[in-house]
């Protein structure tokens, strides 16, 4: 049985304190992003551990997540469009200077690449991690994504927003970031029952091939809904394959 840890520490970033949890003993990183409102433990919760139980026993994966600060702003309704997106741009920070470090000394490898995954807002995450941080990222698995976040603005457009949404400052990215970006991998597979909306997944594709960064939209079709059940069986096929 593969072993859990938990990491606690106070983010002076996102100002809070916050966990990092390790399913796993060796293997390829995997951040794996919770939904809109989960903390680190949803995975487990909803048994997607579970399902990558075979993957982690033969040590071909290590998952860690944390808690979906950011998400959580979004979907309360409780917070302003700007301070929803100034938490978006400082949680990015916290993944990248505390996070990124943090799974790289817990695998003793200060270099080492790491995938990022996740569904609904956690795809959003996946692909804005790997788009912002081509350096560390490799891989995104974004699942049933919800890539365009602007509908909680309200109208109020800001510069925290567009630098935290992939599809509104990758149109302009012209730097070595982009050419970095271009040897990664950012895989949009979706279902097209209920709650899902493909659209979502083939306009981030449109975008990134725009610039000439390698994207899948994978179509599951009208039996697989936006729910656990459709990640469960998403993920282990697609880490199986590229960890």
């Amino acid at each position: 049985m593969s072993a859990k840890e938990t990491f606690r520490w106070y983010s002076p970033r996102i100002e809070r304190e916050v966990q990092l949890v390790r399913w796993g003993n060796y293997g390829t990183p995997v951040l794996l992003f919770p939904t809109a409102g989960g903390d680190a433990e949803e995975i487990e919760r909803f048994h997607l551990i579970r399902a990558l139980q075979p993957l982690l026993d033969a040590g071909r994966i290590k998952v860690y997540s944390t808690d979906s600060v950011a998400g959580r702003a979004w979907i309360s309704g409780n917070e302003s469009a700007e301070y929803c997106s100034r938490l978006q741009n400082l949680f990015d920070a916290f993944i990248y200077q505390e996070v990124t470090p943090a799974i790289r000394k817990d695998c003793a490898t200060e270099n080492i690449e790491i995938v990022a995954a996740g569904a609904s807002i956690g795809a959003f995450n996946a692909v804005a991690t790997v788009c912002r941080h081509p350096d560390a990222y490799k891989l995104a698995i974004a699942m049933s994504g919800t890539y365009d976040l602007s509908k909680y603005l309200e109208g109020r457009f800001n510069q925290d927003f567009y630098f935290s949404s992939p599809l509104h400052y990758l149109p302009d990215l012209e730097n070595e970031q982009l050419e970095t970006l271009r040897s990664r991998l950012i895989l949009l597979p979706t279902g097209e029952g209920n709650y899902e909306d493909i659209g979502e997944s083939w306009r981030m594709a449109r975008v990134l091939g725009a610039k000439g960064i390698p994207n899948r939209v994978d179509p599951w079709g009208s039996t697989y809904h936006h729910d656990w059940v459709t990640w469960r069986e998403m993920l282990p096929k697609y880490l199986a394959e590229f960890a």
